[in-house]
Order: C-alpha cells, then structure tokens, then sequence
C-alpha cells in the first residue's frame, strides 16, 4: 500500500485513527527512527500499538550531526520505545563517497538492507519509516532515498495515510513528544555540493561550524561546504543578526578551516544545493 489519499479527500487534520489502525496491521516492525519528529511519531505509535513487536532502530555514521544519537535516545527512553543502534557503512561505497545526485540512494540503501536483516533476523515482519505524505513534493527537493526504500519494501505508514508534515507535528504536540517544533535535522552529507567527494573531515568542519552557530541563538542554519568557503544559510528574519555578528562568525569559522563566509541573502531554503541558479 503506497499510494495516497487524494487531497480532495483529506479531512483535517488526518484522523489519528487512520494510522494507527494502519500500524496494527503491521504485526511487527523495525521503525528507522533518527529522532526526529517524522520517524519519533511512527516510533510511538508503533509503541503503542505493537507492544514489543516494535524496535526502533538508530544508523550511526559519520553524517549524523553531534548531539543528534545522544537526543534520540533519550527521547525513544521517554515514549518507552524498545530501542538500538547500528552502525551503517555507507562511506565504504564508492558510490555514495563520489555525491553525484543519487547519492541518498546509497545512503538509504545501505541503512534498509540492514534493517531489512536485522527484521529478518528477529522474526520481525516490516521495516518502516517516517516519510510523510509532503516529503519530496517541492519541486527543489530531491529525494532518491524513496527509490531504495521501494526496492527493499520499506512501508511509509505516515504517507500511506495521507499525513503531511503539519499533521504530523500536531500529533506529535498531542503525544507530548519534545521534538514536535524541532527543525529537519538532514545528514551532513546535504551541505556538500553534488560532484565533491565526501570526506569525513570535511563533515566534521560542517557540525563544528552549525554547531557554534546553534549555539549562537541560529536553531535553523545549514553550512554549505565549498572547500574552504562557507555559505551560511538562516531564516530571512535571523540574516541582520547574523551580519551583525560576522566578525565573530568568521573567527570561530577560521579555527575550524574556513577561510571565507559568505551569507546567503536568500536565507535558508530546503534543499538549496538542489538549485542550480
């Protein structure tokens, strides 16, 4: 079951119902859970509608931003998730080292096939994820991730019951879950322009750098890696504190390995590196 409801149809917001009674017909399932308020909702559902048939599991690897595990954890203790870790190997392939435009789909490739083993290894019937129904509809925002998650049979209950990103936090308020305003927190891989080999070190530079402007007061940011140039990009309404801010910037910045800043005065925008002006 892979298609959606036609937005004709929606009511609103989407019946909590609805997906949960589309959980209950998994039986079991391994939830690819990184924290996040997509993949934390699925997690608690799941919870609570399959008991110990549901294990969310977290991929570990150099693309995940610092603080991001240690947060999910904490927060699949609190819904009372069962809950484990497994490290993914995706900087072994070539493929997705290279970053051409399909590189997500190395990237999830490698994550669901272990899933998928690990499911088949517990008696556990689905592997399942956080998609929802408005992931991958803006025209700048690729994600070929979707074509690896149709190869290895993952499900999307949240997309298969129609529920967008707004829904989606809403029930998340509901369920009292922390997350339910976090920003989309993408792997650092998605800083890196298509064509320029990722390299561990350079992922390091890129959390280092967001990191220190998160700690700044900037909760939304992304650094956009060009060697030894950084493109900043914030919300429009955080730019003049952050030009206000520059000297500071560009010093903790050179301490890192970034010899140039830039602003983009564009502000932030999902999956910016997907434009090509």
């Amino acid at each position: 079951m892979n298609g959606l409801r036609p937005t004709q149809l929606r009511s609103w917001p989407m019946p909590e119902s609805d997906l949960r009674s589309a959980v209950q017909t998994l039986g079991s399932a391994v939830i690819a859970y990184s924290g996040g308020v997509d993949s934390a909702v699925v997690l608690a559902i799941c919870a609570q509608e399959l008991g110990a048939s549901a294990l969310g599991v977290t991929g570990v690897s150099a693309s995940m931003a610092r603080g991001e595990l240690e947060a999910a954890v904490a927060l699949a203790r609190a819904i009372g998730a069962r809950h484990e870790t497994l490290e993914t190997h995706e900087f072994d392939e070539a493929k997705y080292r290279a970053n051409e435009r399909d590189r997500c789909y190395h990237c999830k490739h490698e994550l669901f096939s272990r899933l998928r083993a690990l499911a088949d290894e517990r008696g556990i019937v689905h592997v399942v994820d956080g998609f929802n129904a408005d992931d991958g509809v803006a025209a700048l925002d690729v994600r070929p991730g979707r074509g690896a998650a149709r190869t290895l049979g993952v499900r999307s209950p949240l997309a298969e019951t129609g529920f967008t990103k707004s829904d989606v936090r809403a029930l998340a308020k509901k369920l009292g879950l922390s997350v339910w305003e976090k920003p989309a927190t993408p792997c650092l891989s998605s800083r890196v322009p298509y064509g320029t080999r990722i390299e561990e070190d350079d992922l390091r530079r890129i959390d280092l750098a967001e990191s220190y402007l998160r700690a700044s007061g900037f909760p939304v940011v992304r650094v956009r890696h060009f060697g030894s140039l950084a493109r900043v990009e914030v919300p429009v309404a955080d730019l003049r504190r952050l030009s206000e801010m520059r000297p500071r910037v560009e010093r903790a910045f050179a301490d890192v390995g970034y010899v140039q800043l830039e602003i983009d005065a564009r502000g932030y925008r999902t999956g910016s590196l997907n434009d090509k002006t």
